[in-house]
């Protein structure tokens, strides 16, 4: 970690700079030490100066003499032996200069001073700096103690730099994940509630359905007649039974991602064909037709047994909706970009209150001659589609019927892969 990224952090700069103006100081107040000693020396030194002069001028001698003693600067022998016999020398015990004292006095104040002032200021900068720090810390441990009881209200700041607003950033990151993690979580088991509710009050009609006639069957079961029309209707709710769970399943499977489509070149005719081949009965027997209209030679890149199914339920939809004597027309065709098969039928159509949410689970509209189905047909067809990179429009004009038009990226590129 280099210092320009060490000082990117505000308060490390400000502590920076106050040690810089302390270090700076230091030379300043040495230089004016040194000018107070010079001076203070000076003072003492003329001072003692005019002592000897006065008090050699009280013994008689003459001036000049005394400006020459003054002004000598050499130390001769004698000098040295008349200080010695005086008791005036370094090695004499427990002498102490007047002058030194008083130099000690008038100069040793002012450097402790000094040094106390700079001494404060540096410890004062320092504790101001680390409770700035331990603030900043301690607010980022509180809000750590937040993610971890899940609560993402509040951020770290998010404009510190340097090496805390480096570990900000990470812990940000960190708790981006645990909340996107949390909220997957919560959604899975929304998911998961919502589907077993979703499944229990759907199998509660045929479940009561069975239970009737059981008991009905129990009580005649000398009454082939009874017997065969309940061991009847008793086989439709178990096949309404595995039909609906069945779709559940698929759906479930396809919201939560498990489902891996294997995409193919696969021609429209083929295509379209498996997607009615189990209906044309159906439609026979109701009165009702089912035409396939296209371009033989046009190619459709998808998943053949999901996206067959996707339009089977389509169908399936129109004839639910159509009244005998109609007919549901799978048509396909290639537009700029695009590959699209329509199912359009002219039966009841879509009331226009109902048209934004008839790929909801379970919704049924209220136009309509049959109410057989259980509302999982479209949202299925939509998830199959929507998964494999297409898209599920609907038109409709009631009276007259609907248009579902699913729209695939022509070629493998725009496919989507689960």
């Amino acid at each position: 970690m280099t210092p320009a990224h060490i000082l990117r952090d505000r308060t490390l700069r400000r502590f920076a700079v106050f040690l810089a103006l302390i270090a700076a100081a230091l030379p300043a107040a040495a230089l004016a030490f040194s000018l107070l000693a010079q001076r203070t020396a000076q003072a003492m030194l003329l001072e003692r100066d005019g002592a000897v002069a006065s008090a050699l001028l009280a013994q008689g001698m003459a001036e000049n003499d005394i400006a020459a003693a003054l002004a000598a600067s050499e130390v001769s022998g004698a000098g040295r032996a008349l200080l010695a016999r005086i008791g005036r020398t370094a090695a004499t015990p427990g002498l102490l200069l007047p002058e030194l004292a008083g130099y000690r006095q008038a100069v040793l104040p002012a450097a402790l001073a000094a040094a106390g002032l700079l001494a404060a200021l540096l410890l004062g900068g320092a504790l101001v700096f680390a409770r700035a720090q331990a603030a900043r810390l301690a607010g980022a441990e509180r809000l750590l103690h937040r993610y971890a009881e899940g609560d993402f209200s509040a951020r770290l700041p998010r404009d510190a730099e340097g090496p805390l607003g480096s570990l900000f950033a990470a812990a940000e990151e960190l708790a981006t994940m645990l909340q996107a993690k949390t909220e997957a979580e919560h959604r899975a088991r929304q998911f998961l509630k919502q589907t077993i509710a979703d499944i229990s009050h759907q199998l509660k009609t045929p479940l009561a359905a069975l239970g009737l006639y059981q008991e009905i069957i129990a009580a005649e079961p000398d009454n082939a007649d009874a017997v065969r029309a309940f061991a009847g209707k008793a086989g439709d709710a178990l096949l309404r039974m595995e039909s609906l769970i069945q779709a559940m399943l698929k759906i479930t499977r396809l919201d939560a991602g498990s489902i891996r489509f294997a995409p193919a070149a696969c021609p429209l005719p083929d295509l379209a064909g498996r997607a009615v081949r189990d209906l044309l009965t159906r439609a026979e027997r109701e009165g009702k037709r089912i035409q396939l209209e296209g371009d033989p030679a046009l190619t459709l890149w998808c998943d053949p047994d999901w996206t067959a199914e996707a339009l089977g339920n389509l169908v399936k939809n129109g004839l639910d909706h159509t009244a005998a004597g109609g007919l549901v027309q799978v048509t396909w065709r290639h537009t700029p970009g695009m590959v699209q098969v329509q199912v359009a039928d002219n039966g009841s159509g879509i009331a226009p209150e109902d048209i934004h949410h008839i790929f909801k689970r379970f919704y049924r509209g209220r136009s309509g001659p049959d109410a057989r189905g259980a509302g999982l047909g479209l949202p299925l067809a939509r998830a199959i589609v929507e998964g494999q990179g297409g898209a599920v429009t609907v038109q409709s004009t009631p009276g007259q019927g609907s248009v579902f038009a699913v729209s695939f990226p022509d070629g493998p590129d725009g496919l989507t892969e689960l």
